[in-house]
This record gives C-alpha cells, structure tokens and sequence, in this order.
C-alpha cells in the first residue's frame, strides 16, 4: 500500500476549490482538504500536517501573503501559492518567506500537477541545504572550542598543539564523550576560574 500525498488546499471561493479540487482528483490519487476560511488557519494546517499546501489567491496583499505564508509552515512543507497578478515586490517576499512555488497567472488545471511536483523538490532541496548549513555552523563551532580548549592546554601545561589534541581525545574516550564536550567542559571551567 502506497502513503498518499496529503493537500490542503486554502481557498474561500467554493467554485474555485471545487475546481482545484476536480484538477487535482484527475492528476492523482491524493488525500485533499479544503480550507475556505483564514482564520485560525495556522492551527488548522498544523492540524492536518500536510504533505503540502496550496494556496490560491486572486489579488494578494503584502500583509496577507505574510500571513498565509507564516500559517503555512513554509519551513515545515512545501507552499504553493497560486496568485492571479503580483507585483515584484510581493514575489519577492513570497518567495524570501519559504514559499516553494509562486506563480503568477492564476491556478490552470493542467500546470497543477507538475507545479506541485516541482515545489516539492524544491522544498527538500531547501530542506537538505539547511540541514546541513547547520551541520556545518555547528562542526565550526566545535572546531572554535576545540582550538580554544587546545591554547588553554598548551599554556597551562608547556606542551605542543599536537600533545593537547591528543590530551583532548584521550580524555574524550576515557569518558565517553566527543573531543567537542570535553573541549567545552574545560572552556567553561576556565572562563569560571578567571
């Protein structure tokens, strides 16, 4: 059994969600909830943890496009947001604030599927990148106490850098910690003692 693709679909109009609804039953097999109303909109996607949102919106707002785009979770799944006119400032912020696919020239039944598609790639592109821009912040981190640690031993017991990574690991291991714990524990302890 395969996990069907879960949508929320936000949209007010009942005509235009029936459509979007009819466009999306013909290009698959997909577990699809509309919301037609705005308010408690966060809550209601959170809810229903999609696998992804779309929005359909005639005539943006700067503030509504903040709104839609915070209560979607762009950072949490993919957003498409369908507009039928923008300006560039508002593509701009659409797509600054996490939305995966903005396009402009509204909502055509036959675009739907591979629009959808693409937003969802581009999310897990952009998921990936994050993850392991915070992998990287954090191992440079660690590397930054690590080599403070490393200059607190060479002065405080006269040996080489080599000697207190060494010291470092050794101490790491026979605790059962990583070199970056030990690392921090003795960074913390000689700010304390200064």
């Amino acid at each position: 059994m395969t996990n069907r693709l879960s949508i929320v679909v936000v949209e007010e109009d009942k005509s235009r969600s029936d459509l979007i609804v009819d466009s999306l039953r013909a290009a698959g097999d997909f577990d699809i909830v509309v919301i037609s109303e705005r308010t408690s909109l966060a809550r209601r996607i959170s809810e229903r943890g999609p696998d992804i949102v779309l929005i359909d919106i005639s005539n943006p707002s700067r503030d509504m496009l903040e709104e839609l785009t915070i209560a979607s979770g762009p950072l949490e799944r993919p957003v498409a947001m369908f507009v039928d006119r923008s300006e560039n400032s508002l593509t701009r912020a659409a797509i600054e604030a996490g939305v995966s696919a903005y396009v402009v020239d509204g909502l055509q039944a036959d675009r739907l599927k591979p629009i959808l598609d693409a937003a969802m790639t581009r999310f897990q592109m952009f998921r990936r990148m994050r993850t392991e821009l915070e992998a990287t912040k954090r191992a440079l981190e660690e590397r930054k106490v690590i080599d403070r640690a490393k200059g607190l031993l060479m002065k405080a017991k006269g040996i080489s850098e080599e000697e207190a990574y060494a010291l470092l690991r050794r101490t790491a291991m026979d605790q059962n910690r990583k070199v970056a714990q030990v690392a921090e524990a003795l960074v913390t302890t000689a700010g304390l003692l200064s």
